[in-house]
């Protein structure tokens, strides 16, 4: 999408964080924003900034848990806005522990925010966004989280690995389509995200203050500004770039996780259990969107 001012686009989590950097930098760019997010106070605080800042902009309170207000949300946008051309999936909350010791209803909260309210807004908004022919992107919120396992995060380093392998089959499903596809993975960024459990709904065990053992208010204070990360998702989406990472320093992670991937094809190699047997070579034709 080289061409971004009048279109439209739909953010979940725009009352705080990267949500409301990524509204501000559409709004800013001449776009039109539906801003969305379960906390009615501040989203309305955010749009009615926007607004006296000339933007054309309208908000709509969502939990991204629930399907059918996902769908609702859709079709306010289409009803205030006539179309949609950029979806931000961004709505997010932190979970941390060990996978084996992390309490069911924080596992089931994690997964039902970061995972299914990821798949409820591919659902709702990518078909109105085909519907029209004229493109659109789709960008998902990970985590730097969802390309290296980071100790003591389990819940939530499996919700960040489940929307990256998502978005990545959406680019091999999108590479000759006018849908652009990205995801985001960022690295500190100043929110408050470990302050998630003010707004835990009751269905998961309600809302409570951050937990003494959730030491990451420090480290995230001390991050990336989220207005920063709003423009560069914008010029990610001009230049329809697929892997969003806020801090070039942690590509040294990256690299390392691969040099473990490939010690283990190292291994593979010379492993006693397959020197006989027969393999494919492959996957099965069309599963790589080739």
């Amino acid at each position: 999408m080289k061409d971004v001012k009048g279109k439209v686009a739909f953010v979940t989590g725009a009352a705080s964080g990267m949500g409301l950097g990524m509204a501000r930098a559409f709004s800013e760019a001449g776009m039109k924003v539906m801003l969305a997010d379960i906390e009615a106070g501040p989203l309305q605080e955010q749009v009615d900034d926007l607004k006296a800042k000339g933007g054309d902009v309208a908000g709509v309170v969502l939990d991204v848990t629930k399907r059918e207000d996902v769908l609702a949300a859709a079709q306010k946008t289409i009803d205030t806005f006539g179309k949609v051309h950029v979806l931000s999936n961004n709505a997010g909350i932190g979970v941390f522990g060990k996978s084996e010791t992390c309490r069911m209803s924080n596992w089931e909260w994690v997964v039902d925010v970061n995972l299914w309210g990821v798949v409820h807004g591919l659902q709702a908004f990518v078909p109105l966004i085909n519907s029209h022919g004229e493109g659109g992107h789709v960008v998902s919120t990970a985590s730097m989280a969802g390309m290296v396992g980071l100790s003591g995060a389990g819940p939530y380093n499996a919700t960040k690995f489940a929307v990256v392998g998502i978005m990545e089959t959406m680019m091999a499903e999108n590479r000759k389509t006018d849908l652009g596809i990205s995801v985001l993975c960022p690295g500190a960024v100043a929110t408050n995200i470990a302050s998630s459990t003010r707004n835990r709904q009751d269905e998961y065990g309600g809302a409570a203050p951050p937990s003494e053992k959730e030491s990451i208010a420090d480290v995230l204070a001390g991050g990336l500004h989220p207005d920063a990360v709003g423009r560069q998702v914008l010029e990610a989406i001009i230049d329809n770039q697929a892997y969003i990472f806020t801090d070039p320093s942690m590509r040294k992670m990256i690299e390392s996780r691969h040099k473990r991937l490939m010690a283990g094809y190292d291994w593979a190699d010379n492993c006693e259990a397959l020197k006989e047997e027969k393999q494919a070579g492959g996957l099965p034709s069309g599963l790589l969107g080739s």
